[in-house]
């Protein structure tokens, strides 16, 4: 059965699944719905045998993903809530899913995009990509794969950096500190994932299924982790420290957290 999508795009092709959050009036911040249709589309290709490779991306140029659509966030997201079981779930298949996720980004990978970024196996990224975190700035924080796998990854000093600062990180940047695997001019971005597919799909994927098995084991107590601050945030949420810094982003001004 073909699912319908209204706020991702999905393609199978050569092996390979694209799956487009596309959503680029919005620079590709998700919803409740986006997470749940992005966790159908990842179950799809993940036990799909024609499929050897999954893709992630955005569509347009602006933005791979800039998180949590913050117009949807009022104390809570909307739907089943984003801060809670779709995200976790949404999380976790990037993870879990049997197959190499490669991230390929173009333009903004902030936020809640940042860490989708993070959590697929391998990162291609055009020199137009702009990573960072913002949750601090607005009231949010990922207490989990966005702290701490982050910390795993790019090591713990420069993954505080990244949150406690909220800095923007070039393409360049992000490969320098381990953040993307390579950086490529933007009208090339296409045909190098196409080649890093393709070297995939020549590899034994039974043996690329147990690698990423493999590589997660280390990892993996970071999901209870992840469980428990998810629901801390949205306790958080309903805050007024946590709704002034969505009332703030939304009327383009400085967040006044400590009054």
């Amino acid at each position: 059965m073909t699912a319908t999508y209204e706020d991702i795009l999905y393609e199978v092709k050569d092996g390979v699944a694209t799956i487009t959050i596309n959503r680029p009036d919005k620079y590709n911040a998700f919803r409740a719905q986006t997470c749940e249709e992005l966790i159908h589309a990842f179950q799809s290709a993940g036990w799909d045998r024609a499929v050897g490779v999954i893709v992630l991306t955005g569509a347009g140029n602006k933005a791979f993903c800039t998180g949590g659509d913050q117009s949807a966030h009022e104390g809570q997201y909307d739907g089943r809530g984003v801060i809670g079981l779709p995200l976790e779930e949404l999380q976790a298949i990037i993870r879990n899913v049997p197959k190499p996720v490669i991230a390929k980004v173009r333009g903004y990978s902030i936020g809640g995009g940042n860490v989708l970024a993070l959590l697929c196996d391998l990162t291609i990224a055009a020199e137009s990509a702009r990573f960072g975190q913002v949750g601090p700035k607005v009231g949010s924080v990922d207490p989990g794969f966005g702290t701490a796998y982050m910390a795993r990854v790019i090591g713990d000093k420069r993954a505080r950096e990244v949150w406690y600062l909220c800095r923007q990180y070039s393409a360049a940047e992000a490969v320098q500190m381990g953040m993307a695997n390579k950086a490529v001019p933007d009208d090339e971005l296409d045909a190098e994932v196409a080649r890093w597919c393709a070297e995939i799909l020549e590899k034994s994927p039974t043996a690329l299924a147990l690698a990423k098995k493999s590589f997660n084991a280390e990892t993996a107590h970071i999901t209870g982790i992840s469980a428990l601050g998810l629901h801390a945030v949205g306790l958080f949420y309903g805050t007024e420290e946590s709704q002034e810094g969505v009332r703030a982003f939304q009327e383009k001004r400085k967040p006044k957290f400590r009054d």
